[in-house]
């Protein structure tokens, strides 16, 4: 099992936040479908003021590119990630359009 850990922000305005959390207090079933048909096995979100953390438990074939190519040519996908993409902002520093940004691993305690 591989693990993907990425970061966004959402905007900084209260009902914004809201607005996010309480869509994904029960995520539509096509946006479920799509996670788990790509290989996600598990997925959390952490937030702290405006910034998330996301982090993916993925099957060993999962891959990243494959996912955004299945989610472009998905309707309901593309949908939900417009409503996302209204409420969140990008991270100083990475690419234009680009929204979650992978993370780097400085630290494993398994591996001391």
């Amino acid at each position: 099992m591989l693990r993907h850990c990425l970061t966004l922000d959402l905007k900084d305005d209260a009902a914004a936040i809201a607005e996010y959390k309480r869509y994904h207090t029960k995520i539509w079933a096509e946006v479920r479908k799509s996670l788990v048909d790509a290989g996600v096995l598990e997925m959390e979100i952490y937030l702290l003021g405006t910034r998330m953390f996301m982090i993916m438990d993925v099957a060993d074939d999962f891959s990243l590119s494959a996912k955004a190519a299945a989610d472009a040519a998905n309707a309901k996908v593309q949908e939900w990630e417009a409503i996302m993409g209204g409420l969140q902002q990008p991270l100083p520093g990475s690419r234009p359009g680009q929204r979650w940004v992978p993370m780097e691993l400085v630290f494993r305690l398994s591996e001391q």
